[in-house]
Parts: C-alpha cells; sequence; structure tokens
C-alpha cells in the first residue's frame, strides 16, 4: 500500500465474509481480564494453530472483494483484508466457542492503525469488553498478551497510520485448544436446528423472540406461523367486481424515516459500522429488531405495515439525493398465485450485492432508469442515465418469493430464500410467499457525480424486515393476491 502500483493489484472492496444476522450465535461470556504487555516479535510458532485460523469472519468495509475478512484469517502472509479509507473500521472472529484467550497476533501491512483496541464477547453484537487498547501503535508485527474469555475476538481501529485504510496480513488468536483448531462447518439448510419445543408466546401481531441457532440459521416459530396461518385462513375472499386490473397486487407507500450507518439485519448491534443506508417506514438503527419496530409509528400507509424497508443512500457528489417517492409492491410472479401465503413472523431478507462494483453501461443488466421521461445519455462514466425534464431517477429492487419453510433468515440473509421453477415454489423453497419490489424514486435527473454509498450503481441491494400484523398482511394476500387481482393499500378496491 505504500505505492499507487501495489495498491493497484492488492485493492479491494466492501465485502462481507459470512453476513450473520445475529452473529450472536450461542456462547457464554465467563469472564474479560486486562490486557497485559505489548512487543514486537515474530509471529507465533507454524507448529501452533490459531483458534482463528479458517474461522468466520466479518469486517467493516473492504477495498475491494479480493481484500476480505477471509484474508486476514487464512494463514497465508500473501493475502490481506484491507478496509475502506475512513474511521473506524473493524474486523470480528467468531472462534466458534467460549475460550480461552492469550495474545493476538497481528501482522499489519503498511497501513496498518495508530489507534485501536482489542475487544471480546460472548456474541457478535456485543456487548463488547476492551482487554487491549493503544493510541501509539507503530505496525509491524504485534504480539498482544492477554488474559480474557469470549467467543468473538474483534480488532476496532480508531485511527488510521495515513491517508488510506487499515490493513493487515494475518490476524491470529491463540489461547486454549491452539494447535488443534478446526473451522466451523458452513451450515446448509438439512443440518438446521428445529425451533425449542416450547417457544416463548408473545402477545399477537408481534414476532417472538427466538434464539439463535449456530451458523446463523434462524428456525420459524412454528407455533407463531401456524398462527399467522389460522389469521390467514380465516379470511373470506371476495368477489372481484368488473372493471378490476386483474393482476396479483397491492402495495404500501412510504417515506424517508432516516439515514444511519447502520444495518440491524448485516450488523446488527455495531454502530455506524456499515455504509449509509436510507430507511424507509419506522427509524432504524443498529440495534433494531423486530419486536421494536411493531412498538414504533411508522410512515407507510398500508394499514398494519410496520415492516422496515433500506437500501443503500444515493449520492451526488457526496451529499445525499433527496427521495422522490417510495412504494414497495407486493406481488406474485408464479403460475398460480393463489398459492401464496403470508410470509411468516419475523421474517428477514436481502436482495441483491452490495460487493458487487461492475460498470453497467446503457444495456447491461440491473439498470437505474427514467422514469416519465425518456433516458437522453449516459453519465461521463456510463454507469447513469440521463433523464429528459419531467421525469427523474428510479430503481426497482425485486426479491425472491419462495421460502424454505424452516428459517426466517440464514447467515448471509438470502439461503433461506429461493427461485420459483416452472412458475411454482418447489423442492428446497417449496412455501410461495408475496413477491416484493422496492420502487426507489429519486429527485434527480440522473449524470454525473453518483454514486451509491456501497460504490458503484451495481452494488444496489435492499433490506427487509418483516413486521405486518398478521390479520392486515393476510386479508391483502387472500383479497388481492391469491384472487389476482389489483388493490391499494388495503384489501379491495376503494383505494
Amino acid at each position: 500500500m505504500s505505492t499507487t502500483a501495489s495498491r493497484g493489484i492488492r485493492a479491494g472492496r466492501a465485502s462481507v465474509v459470512r453476513q450473520v444476522r445475529r452473529l450472536s450465535l450461542a456462547g457464554v461470556l465467563v469472564g474479560l481480564l486486562g490486557a497485559s504487555v505489548v512487543s514486537v516479535t515474530s509471529p507465533a510458532a507454524a507448529a501452533e494453530v490459531p483458534l482463528s485460523q479458517g474461522r468466520d469472519a466479518i469486517v467493516s468495509s473492504a477495498e475491494r472483494g479480493d481484500l476480505s475478512a477471509a484474508a486476514a484469517v487464512d494463514g497465508k502472509t500473501g493475502t490481506r483484508w484491507s478496509s475502506k479509507f475512513s474511521d473506524p473500521q473493524w474486523l470480528a472472529v467468531d472462534l466458534g466457542k467460549s475460550t480461552a484467550i492469550k495474545k493476538i497476533v497481528i501482522n499489519w501491512e503498511n497501513a496498518h492503525a495508530t489507534a485501536f483496541q482489542i475487544q471480546t464477547s460472548a456474541g457478535g453484537n456485543g456487548p463488547w469488553k476492551t482487554v487491549y487498547s493503544t493510541t501509539a501503535g507503530k505496525g509491524g508485527v504485534q504480539t498482544i498478551n492477554v488474559s480474557a474469555t469470549g467467543r468473538f475476538v474483534r480488532l476496532y481501529a480508531t485511527k488510521r497510520s495515513g491517508q488510506y485504510g487499515v490493513s493487515l496480513w494475518e490476524f491470529q488468536v491463540f489461547g486454549t485448544g491452539s494447535g488443534t483448531s478446526t473451522p466451523t462447518p458452513t451450515p446448509t439448510t438439512s443440518t438446521t436446528p428445529k425451533p425449542s419445543a416450547t417457544p416463548t408466546t408473545p402477545k399477537p401481531s408481534v414476532t417472538p423472540t427466538t434464539p439463535t441457532p449456530a451458523g446463523g440459521w434462524v428456525p420459524v416459530n412454528q407455533a407463531e406461523w401456524k398462527k399467522t396461518l389460522d389469521a390467514y385462513n380465516k379470511v373470506a375472499p371476495e368477489a372481484v367486481p368488473a372493471g378490476i386490473v386483474r393482476v396479483p397486487e397491492f402495495h404500501t407507500n412510504c417515506e424517508v424515516a432516516n439515514e444511519a450507518k447502520d444495518d440491524p439485519v448485516v450488523l446488527p448491534g455495531l454502530v455506524g459500522a456499515s455504509h449509509m443506508h436510507t430507511f424507509f417506514g419506522p427509524k432504524v438503527n443498529a440495534n433494531t429488531t423486530v419486536d421494536d419496530l411493531f412498538a414504533s409509528p411508522t410512515n407507510c400507509d398500508a394499514p398494519g405495515d410496520h415492516s422496515a424497508y433500506w437500501a443503500p443512500t444515493l449520492l451526488r457528489n457526496g451529499k445525499t439525493v433527496p427521495m422522490k417517492n417510495f412504494r414497495v409492491y407486493y406481488g406474485s410472479r408464479l403460475k398460480d398465485p393463489s398459492t401464496v401465503k403470508p410470509f411468516p413472523p419475523g421474517l428477514v431478507m436481502v436482495q441483491g450485492d452490495a460487493k458487487r462494483q461492475v460498470a453497467t453501461p446503457k444495456g447491461a443488466s440491473g439498470q437505474f432508469w427514467c422514469a416519465g421521461s425518456a433516458e437522453t445519455g449516459r453519465s461521463a462514466d456510463g454507469n447513469w442515465p440521463v433523464c429528459a425534464p419531467g421525469g427523474n431517477l428510479i430503481y426497482q429492487l425485486s426479491f425472491q418469493d419462495c421460502w424454505d419453510g424452516k428459517n426466517i433468515d440464514s447467515p448471509d440473509h438470502k439461503s433461506h430464500m429461493g427461485p420459483a421453477k416452472d412458475g411454482a415454489c418447489t423442492g428446497a423453497y417449496p412455501v410461495a410467499i408475496p413477491n416484493i419490489s422496492l420502487m426507489l424514486g429519486y429527485d434527480s435527473l440522473g449524470g454525473d457525480g453518483l454514486a451509491l454509498s456501497s460504490g458503484l450503481a451495481s452494488s444496489i441491494h435492499g433490506d427487509f424486515m418483516n413486521a405486518w400484523k398478521p390479520e392486515n398482511l393476510g386479508a391483502l394476500v387472500k383479497v388481492c393476491i391469491n384472487a389476482k387481482a389489483k388493490c391499494g393499500t388495503t384489501p379491495g378496491w376503494k383505494k
């Protein structure tokens, strides 16, 4: 990172390895004691395998996809993690279980942190306890002796040594069991833990708290899922009057609730750790849960919709581009929309890829486009349309519409969802749910100077956290989607 050429070889962009909605996988915090001496030494002997090697890791950001969190725990000194060029930045490693931690070895690249902390926690979303802190880091290979216990270990860097990000070849954690570390296998749907036989029964319309099993798979609370289906099944179908457009659809219109560098799905509990997001519906922060959404006011106009929606903020020359409108369409792309069921309680989904940084010239897939007027040209970099007066820049982001029927979240927040096959939900994703499309309308004619907070236009993505009241959602699904009839914000055709 000392020269432009070397950065061109190794530079990287935003990347998250094994994004886990609640990194708080079971693990008990036994105790955390103070850190001790820091010295500049050689790394641990090769025979001693770090507890962290090959484990799941997640970072605040990455300069490019190949400079990811995994490169910092792969045991190779020729690969590295490098962050974006801002403070703070962090890297967290899941050791797989609560473990006595004795030593941390950091092999910095030239772009090191001068001020940083070593923190430990029983869960990936904290609370974090600092076991070592410095404001005089000199880089190189640092060995930090500590006496602590925890499942998660985090390097939290608050000041960079120069204009670039923080970068390190290896982040190694040693302690009880070092030398016999076995990486945690990636979970699959075939090994998804079953929900508790005695789930907590919450108040109506409120999603229960379900313990997060190892691996980031979150099983649906079957008792609450049954209540949702019972409410849906009690809704009587309505005859569709003449003149109604026969499209399975309803919608909700929302306004901007807030903007924040938070993401309660991908980076729960880590305030300010994300790129900037624009949130719609209830106000959201890094600690927001589904229960919080039900208890919060919302600016969405469909009765019963307390769900949260968010996307990366659109910027022009570093300043937020205001929204013109935001609408969420709920529909069905299946051959038989009568098979669609309401969302399970607490379902979360992510669509798109914040790590995708490719050019989007005219004709490329995944285009931003002009609504209400024609495209008259492209930005200088070719990635953004230029809209004629009277129109505005818009993007439509469509989510998957088939669910595995087992989990309301998964390690990457996508694997519990899947596409239809031959127009039906079958196989690993047998449950049909409403297809969501976020219509992001910007008060802009496009053109030069545009970028998403996550990077290029191709990095557009969206998050959904279900907080619909079951009685409202069930009626909309039954009357509108199942009957293949176009509704507005209520079940029926009044608006």
